[in-house]
């Protein structure tokens, strides 16, 4: 099969189909959403190296569960051993011995073909198109805040970053309280918050300190210390940032102010499916580009461009 492979360099080449495992199912690649975290993966961030991608949706070709058989499914990154300590607290996502699809330890989803445990799939919609289906995993991320703090109406919550997850994150806060102010870069990657009445601001404007909860999804250094400048004492910053190298952190602050930090990765896709069925989560206008597997390498290349946000690969 054909796979976009990283090893230091990026290309696209034949390799050798995956063999599902028992419990796991054989899936073909339909579609297929290049991530940050892809971009951070070929500058060093977790000394990973195969096949890219881990946001996708396919067709099920083989399982043991006919329920799958057929069917349009996405699926959960994290394969646990179901017998560590951690998945016995019924904490799969942090499996001492997990695989993580396209990250570490499993070949991801820039393939024709992927296997994964049958207990990560999730059925998709019939009413859910694949471009936006793809989205799911990102979504299942931005809604993973809702299970780690509690956000009421009257809470104000300002969202740091205006690329691919912070406009998720932001969209499904927002279904939450009305209280909330998007901060960004970029003037045209706001507008699309405008357009669905969710607040925007620029790095340059004045931005009110003092908030109850605030998301650093800028995947910049520069985001957790601008969060914490921003959240009021006893609050809550939300680390959705991921970067290949060390950041350095002065501690005092968040110590004095008694803050607390919450890292926060994967979430429910049951949530996320149900917000991108219903239209409540839009992600269509997010999509800048789209090409098809054989010119991965390219894809990769724009995913990194300041005029693009999201890049889907066709399978």
């Amino acid at each position: 099969m054909r796979a976009l492979v990283f090893d230091g360099t990026a290309r696209v080449e034949e390799v050798p189909m995956p063999r599902r495992a028992e419990g796991e199912a054989l899936v073909r690649v339909l579609s297929t959403g290049i991530c940050n975290t892809d971009i951070e993966i070929t500058r060093g961030y977790m000394a990973y190296s195969g096949i890219l991608g881990h946001e996708f949706v396919g067709l099920v070709e083989e399982c043991s569960n006919a329920h799958f058989e057929g069917k349009r499914v996405v699926g959960e990154i994290n394969c646990a051993c179901g017998q560590c300590r951690y998945c016995q607290l019924e904490m799969p996502h942090h499996c001492l011995d997990r695989a993580v699809l396209g990250i570490q330890g499993r070949p991801g989803a820039f393939a024709e073909f992927i296997t994964l445990p049958e207990e990560n799939l999730h059925l998709v919609p019939s009413s859910i198109r694949d471009d936006v289906a793809v989205f799911a995993e990102p979504t299942a991320a931005a809604f993973r805040i809702l299970e780690q703090v509690t956000i009421n109406r009257d809470d104000r919550v300002v969202v740091l970053g205006d690329g691919k997850l912070g406009q998720l994150v932001a969209q499904v806060l927002f279904l939450q309280t009305k209280n909330l102010v998007c901060v960004g870069k970029h003037p045209w990657k706001l507008a699309f918050l405008n357009a669905l009445h969710i607040a925007t601001a620029t790095e340059n404007d004045p931005v009110e300190h003092g908030a109850d909860i605030v998301v650093d999804a800028t995947g910049s250094h520069s985001g957790l210390p601008r969060a914490l400048e921003l959240v009021r004492p006893e609050g809550t910053v939300v680390l959705k940032t991921t970067v290949a190298r060390p950041t350095a952190l002065e501690l005092n602050g968040p110590v004095i102010n008694e803050v607390r930090i919450i890292g926060s990765r994967c979430g429910p896709f049951r949530p996320a499916l149900e917000a991108l069925a219903l239209g409540n989560v839009e992600v269509r206008p997010m999509v800048s580009e789209t090409y098809p597997l054989a010119e991965g390498v390219y894809a990769l290349e724009r995913a990194t461009a300041p005029d693009v946000m999201k890049v889907i690969l066709h399978v």
